[in-house]
């Protein structure tokens, strides 16, 4: 499981260095995708495989369905982690996300998310803010 947040830096060959935690679980390949609050998803490619089978279920017919995987089949891309475990993060990706020189990258179960520090900051006051709302709406769920 991927669990945690990092301080990280990107070069300016829009290279990242991931955690040395997460490359341990994560493999050498890896997907990076548009993510959603506008950050970015990586996934193992084993994940990867697994939503992109869910998601060739849904309903080609239904308008959200086809906007929602062209966003993120559309934006996605095949990375390889160097010998020292860094990525390539794309310029359109980099442009997506906001990164800067310096990124936050969180582990959220099965994937990582890469934030720029600015955003990522906001977000997760605001998630401070609610996360006794959350708690309890997950709870009627039955979930906590």
């Amino acid at each position: 499981m991927l669990i945690g947040e990092y301080i990280h830096g990107v070069d300016e060959k829009n290279r990242l260095s991931l955690p040395a935690k997460f490359r341990k679980e994560t493999g050498k390949r890896l997907v990076v995708a548009p993510g959603l609050d506008n950050c970015l998803f990586v996934f193992t490619q084993k994940e990867w495989q697994r939503i992109s089978e869910a998601l060739a279920k849904t309903n080609l017919l239904q308008s959200n369905n086809r906007s929602f995987s062209r966003f993120f089949f559309g934006g996605a891309v095949e990375v390889s982690t160097d010998n020292i475990g860094r990525i390539l993060i794309p310029d359109f990706l980099k442009t997506y996300a906001d990164l800067k020189n310096e990124v936050i990258v969180i582990g959220v179960q099965n994937r990582l998310e890469i934030w720029s520090t600015k955003r990522w900051q906001n977000y997760k006051k605001i998630a401070v803010e609610k996360a006794d709302d959350l708690a309890e709406r997950l709870g009627e769920l039955g979930i906590l």
